[in-house]
């Protein structure tokens, strides 16, 4: 399923599930938070896919101002230099290369929605980043890689937008990847169930309608798997939780000439199978 969170006008968060003839809201069920169904596990899926086989869509996609689909999770966890392409590129720009999977947090508040405007801030360097996100759906400790798949919810398209110049002011990345409005995702959750593989998808990103980056899932370096494995070695994962899995080549920042985004640029990721978010850079 395509599980949304949206608003109609000017009303209040609603979530919904997103079908070819439209969306079928979810009122009713008592779920009014996205947070709710994850923690909600398999038998608020099976009621959510009750209702939707027997209720028609009763809203226009093209009529919804979709929202992040998820409110607020207690981590935002992006792994960075996990395509070798990509790693070619932090090469040439003098990235140390490290022995283990590299992570760093993006503060939550910098999430914002599918189609919403990135704020460049103070930045001189903006860039972009399409990435695949899980949201994990159980609390996960000391997962072993076999396993690791089952405690993953849903998948959606995460742009980890960048502030270059920022990102390199201290050793942690975590400051300039998380500038308010530097998080869209979406444009929904595509439930587990409907990935038979997350190492199996195309993905790209388009800025001003240019190919910028275009690989495959299969190309990264520690795979979904590993990366659940590891990070809840050392710590807990918790529902809502997001993963995103790290960026292939093409970036502005690896780019001869570099080449930052400016005001009015439209960015658009896509992801095989789950969609695509589109987000327009304002003015600072």
């Amino acid at each position: 399923m395509k599980l949304a969170r949206f608003r109609q006008g000017g009303g209040e968060a609603e979530l919904g599930v997103v079908g070819d003839e439209g969306v079928t809201p979810l009122g009713g069920l008592g779920l009014s938070t996205m947070a709710s169904v994850i923690e909600g596990g398999e038998a608020a899926l099976a009621r959510i896919r009750a209702h939707a086989a027997s209720a028609r869509p009763t809203l226009k996609l093209a009529d919804l101002r979709l929202l992040a689909p998820v409110e607020r999770p207690g981590k935002y966890l992006a792994i960075g230099m996990n395509y070798a392409k990509h790693l070619e590129e932090a090469d040439r720009l003098g990235v140390k290369r490290a022995n283990y999977q590299t992570w760093f947090n993006k503060q939550t508040t910098c999430i914002s929605g599918p189609y919403d405007d990135i704020d460049p801030g103070v930045t001189e360097k903006l860039d972009y980043e399409v990435e695949l996100a899980a949201v994990i759906g159980r609390r996960a400790k000391a997962v072993q890689e076999a396993d690791a798949l089952s405690y993953v919810f849903g998948y959606c398209v995460a742009d980890d937008v960048s502030a270059r110049d920022w990102q390199f002011h201290t050793t942690t990345f975590t400051l300039g990847k998380s500038f308010d409005t530097h998080g869209p995702i979406g444009p929904w959750i595509v439930t587990a169930d409907e990935i038979a593989d997350p190492q199996s998808l195309d993905l790209r990103c388009y800025v001003n309608g240019e190919l910028r980056q275009s690989s495959n899932t299969a190309q990264m370096i520690h795979s979904l798997r590993q990366q659940i494995a590891y990070l809840s070695t050392a710590f807990t994962l918790e529902p809502g939780d997001l993963i995103a899995t790290g960026t292939p080549e093409g970036v502005g920042i690896g780019m001869e000439p570099q080449q930052f985004l400016q005001p009015g640029d439209v960015v658009r990721c896509e992801i095989d199978g789950i969609g695509a978010i589109e987000n327009r850079v304002a003015s600072a």
